[in-house]
């Protein structure tokens, strides 16, 4: 699941894997496993990888989990 906001994030900022990898410090076979869904990435590279992408994370905890991702426009993803 986290995998699919990944790549959508990135698409929707126009990057590359290597370019988001690069701006994220990780190597491009990181990100591509995040994307994959081989790899679950830490909440801060999460964090990362949102912010590059223009869009920002929220984690609410309502009984069950439930993971928002916005970007500046405020849509959801």
């Amino acid at each position: 699941m986290i995998g699919k906001f990944i790549k959508t994030m990135r698409k929707i900022a126009n990057k590359t894997q290597t370019e988001l990898a690069n701006e994220c410090n990780i190597s491009n076979t990181t990100l591509s496993g995040y994307e994959t869904g081989y790899r679950e990435p830490s909440f801060k590279t999460l964090n990362l990888i949102a912010e590059k992408c223009g869009f920002e994370i929220r984690f609410v905890d309502k009984g069950n989990e439930e993971l928002t991702i916005k970007n500046i426009d405020r849509k959801e993803l």
